[in-house]
């Protein structure tokens, strides 16, 4: 394993072995990494010749201050988890000079509505940060394929319409034994914490089962109140929507695909999770 903190020596190390052909996978990521991101990394190992990890807390796709002096961050024990891995995959670690020099500041993009609702609706600005940031980080490396998690499918489908040549592959949400969408904020929850939060997952697949039960007004209804029954946890939204659009609806056209979206605060703890229904 290699760890770079500067652009350019990482470029310069990248373009000797793209003289000789080979691919390059790479995997963003704002470290505190775990067993989903490792799944990104161990797909990218696989389709690739060499894979690349970014690891890069975003100061600009943030809207809350606390949210971002408070996010994990761990660069030694995520190296050694790498290295478990493979010992071949490189480690891009920059500070925010690195990545934006005095320019440090969210770029304006016409996401062709994806952005306005869900996280989109909650957190100002977040998408133009991370559109930013990815756009840098793609035009850095220049990888064959770039991956995702689909636990943030909504970033997933505004990255997916950026100005690229990467191949931008989706990868699916990894979960914990309980259902619980593995996250790097789950490191802030306590165990009681994080069985509380196994009912998001429980209720989204109640959604799920029973899409021919229920109008989709009552299902949202229903789950609403099952969470909101826990003293400690408070639903932010919780939404379906077409996959291609992200637009929510009232009503189901089985010729398109539907996920439901959510966004749920245990012990304070923001938590986004979401399911394909069909």
């Amino acid at each position: 394993m290699k760890l770079f903190y500067k652009k350019l020596d990482l470029i310069g190390h990248l373009n000797h072995l793209k003289d000789s052909g080979s691919t390059i996978g790479f995997v963003p990521t704002m470290g505190a990494l775990h067993q989903g991101h490792l799944s990104l990394l161990n797909k990218s190992c696989l389709q690739n010749d060499l894979t690349v990890v970014s690891i890069f807390i975003n100061p600009i796709q943030f809207n809350n201050s606390s949210d971002l002096s408070t996010y994990p961050k761990n660069l030694k024990e995520d190296c050694i988890l790498l290295k478990n891995i493979s010992n071949e995959i490189l480690v891009f670690a920059p500070d925010s000079s690195e990545i934006y020099g005095d320019q440090m500041h969210a770029k304006s993009y016409d996401f062709k509505g994806l952005d306005k609702y869900m996280e989109g609706k909650f957190r100002t600005n977040h998408f133009e940060g991370v559109a930013t940031v990815v756009e840098l980080l793609l035009d850095i490396v220049k990888p064959n394929n770039a991956y995702f998690g689909e636990k943030d499918f909504q970033q997933l489908q505004i990255i997916r319409c950026l100005k690229t040549n990467v191949k931008i592959v989706g990868c699916e949400t990894q979960r914990e034994k309980s259902g619980l969408a593995l996250s790097s904020r789950n490191s802030k929850l306590t165990s009681n914490s994080k069985e509380l939060a196994s009912n998001i997952f429980k209720n989204l697949t109640f959604i799920k089962s029973n899409m021919i039960n229920y109008s989709i007004d009552d299902l949202i209804k229903i789950a609403t109140h099952n969470i909101n029954s826990f003293d400690r946890m408070n639903i932010e939204y919780l939404m379906i929507a077409d996959e291609d659009k992200l637009v929510p609806t009232n009503s189901i056209n089985f010729k398109k695909k539907y996920r439901a979206f959510i966004s749920v605060f245990v012990d304070g703890i923001r938590l986004i999770d979401n399911i394909a229904l069909n």
